[in-house]
């Protein structure tokens, strides 16, 4: 058996002083985007049983007034990208269009959307259990200019 040499512990002794440092400092000022030297909030909190839940969807409104679910079968974008830069969208509702172009282009005879929304339904929740009943909230709207 071959033992380590002094230099070769020395390595491996400061690799994982490094490892648990960046461990130690993300768990005390990181986030999520740090992982895997981050905490992952993500997993490690719970809404109170009687909170609300929220369930986002995009959704558009066509030049003859039907509303289309633009899911990612319709536009190729994925909810929690959406969900994700949600903040960006209601700062700036103009990005939106982006929406609307991606359903354009997979959907190139349908009719034209006038409207992209992003609407919050809020189930109500009681005692850890829906109650069946929920409100929609739209959280940010763009209007095409004709």
């Amino acid at each position: 058996m071959e033992t380590l040499t002094t230099r070769g512990r020395a390595v491996r002794l400061g690799a994982t002083v490094l490892g648990l440092t960046l461990l130690l400092a993300g768990t005390v000022r990181g986030t999520d985007d740090d992982f895997p030297f981050g905490p992952f909030r993500m997993y490690s909190t719970s809404d109170p049983p009687d909170a609300p839940a929220p369930d986002t969807r995009v959704e558009g409104v066509d030049r003859t007034g039907a509303v289309v679910a633009l899911g990612q079968d319709a536009t190729g974008i994925r909810r929690a990208e959406i969900e994700g830069q949600q903040s960006r969208y209601v700062a700036d509702p103009a990005l939106l269009r982006r929406v609307a172009e991606a359903y354009a282009e997979r959907h190139p005879a349908a009719p034209a959307l006038v409207e992209v929304r992003i609407v919050v339904r809020w189930y109500d929740i009681r005692g850890g259990r829906p109650t069946g009943q929920w409100n929609d909230q739209t959280a940010v709207r763009w209007l095409a200019i004709p």
